[in-house]
């Protein structure tokens, strides 16, 4: 009587973890691939003008980022504002930094950075820019 071996061979599995590991390496060089063909259609980069390039310099020597989150990015000490255009508008922004800090008892105090109009206008612009990426619906709830 002989034994046939009809298992699970070494040959069998290393031809498994190769064809799976070319299968993967492929499978992610096309998601890669179909991510950077997007990026530019979703980035929003055709509408960035000298006012939104002047408006991310204020978001940046400012640290506004230091607070709030742009995008998921950033700290949670202060509302999400990568949508903050679209739930209020350009003149809010603008009246809401001049009114800074508001003195409301037991509220998290924003600083008065005394933003000239121009800069308050490129700041407002940047945030406008940033509202108009495609984020595919994140944040999921318009508060941010």
């Amino acid at each position: 009587m002989s034994q046939s071996h009809s298992g699970f061979t070494k040959q069998m599995a290393r031809n498994m973890f190769y064809g799976g590991t070319v299968f993967f390496a492929l499978l992610f060089a096309a998601i890669v691939f179909d991510s950077e063909r997007r990026i530019p259609e979703r980035s929003n980069a055709q509408a960035i003008t000298p006012a939104v390039v002047a408006g991310k310099k204020i978001w940046e020597t400012r640290n506004c980022i230091g607070c709030h989150t742009l995008l998921g990015e950033g700290a949670y000490f202060a509302p999400e504002l990568g949508n903050v255009y679209k739930r209020r508008g350009g003149d809010f922004i603008k009246v809401w930094m001049q009114a800074q800090p508001t003195g409301v008892a037991h509220r998290r105090q924003m600083p008065q950075f005394n933003l000239t109009d121009q800069q308050l206008n490129d700041l407002v612009e940047f945030l406008k820019w940033t509202g108009e990426i495609n984020t595919e619906n994140w944040p999921p709830n318009i508060e941010g």
